[in-house]
């Protein structure tokens, strides 16, 4: 059986950045309960965010379900049939529902009695059939404490959706969720890259998003932030202090960073340096730089 790599994504209006990674990661495990529930199988599941935008990516994922044997047991043998050995409106009911006849149905025994049986073939569901499900669950399993109505829709969600992709390879799979279509149709920058984009396959998904100044790839966006901060430390022989929170929030702020390094004047270092601090990291997302002997400095790095 030929598989592809299945992309889901959900172009979005800014996401909470302190909610980002951890609605990603849900967005991903309800995916793979998904996956599980349909018995699907697959090499690895991949997540993406930004701050416009959730998605996974399957990689080699089967197209259809296994058929499966189903065994559908009727009524007891005994009551199945009359005296006369006449088929009973119980038996007939249970063989119409079962799509034959009661003589068409095979028998089963047990230490409890005998009754009849039909062994069904299920054929298994395609892609196109089961993706629409698989988005929607996902969705209601996010933690969203306080969804959120847009337009003059009835659909909800953290935020405003926007765009919807469902694409098995370069096809797209057809999908009706929040109130959307699926396509092929991604978000660009929102400044460097107005408009949509489209996203040719689930594997250029990364390449195509980056041509429109997206970096979708959420640990990369903060591999980068940190290389671009230690550069900046570098030239200026200073450090900043550790901070992962503060890391991860301005890693769901950006789609393309850019490490910008700002001043102050020095006469505010006369202010105690942990309330400097304080107000830098959390009021403005600003990484305080110190010198060598962790004296505070009239300077801090951004992130654009």
């Amino acid at each position: 059986m030929n598989t592809e790599n299945l992309l889901i994504e959900l172009g979005t209006e800014e996401l909470p950045p302190k909610a980002l990674k951890k609605l990603a990661l849900g967005f991903k495990s309800g995916i793979e309960s998904q996956l599980e529930t349909a018995g699907l199988s697959y090499n690895s599941i991949e997540w993406f965010a930004a701050p416009r935008r959730l998605a996974v990516r399957i990689n080699e994922l089967q197209p259809t379900q296994q058929d499966k044997q189903v065994e559908k047991r009727g009524p007891a043998v005994k009551a199945a049939f009359d005296q006369d050995g006449n088929a009973t409106k119980a038996a007939l009911g249970w063989a119409r529902g079962c799509g034959i006849s009661v003589d068409e149905a095979t028998r089963h025994k047990t230490d409890k009695g005998e009754w009849l049986m039909h062994v069904a073939t299920v054929a298994g569901k395609s892609l196109e059939q089961l993706v629409e499900g698989f988005i929607s669950q996902a969705i209601k399993q996010l933690p969203i404490p306080k969804p959120m109505r847009w337009g003059s829709g009835r659909e909800e969600f953290i935020r405003p959706v926007h765009t919807l992709i469902a694409l098995y390879g370069e096809k797209v799979l057809p999908a009706k969720v929040l109130g959307l279509t699926s396509s092929n149709q991604s978000q660009g920058h929102r400044f460097h890259h107005r408009g949509l984009v489209t996203v040719n396959s689930a594997n250029s998904y990364e390449q195509d998003l980056l041509n429109a100044n997206v970096v979708v790839d959420y640990n990369k966006r903060k591999e980068q932030i940190v290389e671009q901060m230690n550069v900046i430390c570098s030239e200026l022989t200073a450090k900043t202090t550790e901070d992962n929170d503060l890391l991860d929030e301005v890693t769901s702020l950006v789609e393309w960073p850019v490490a910008l390094v700002g001043t102050f004047e020095e006469r505010f270092l006369d202010v105690p340096p942990e309330a400097l601090i304080y107000t830098m990291k959390d009021d403005q997302k600003y990484f305080p730089l110190l010198d060598q002997q962790d004296n505070l400095l009239p300077k801090f790095i951004f992130i654009s």
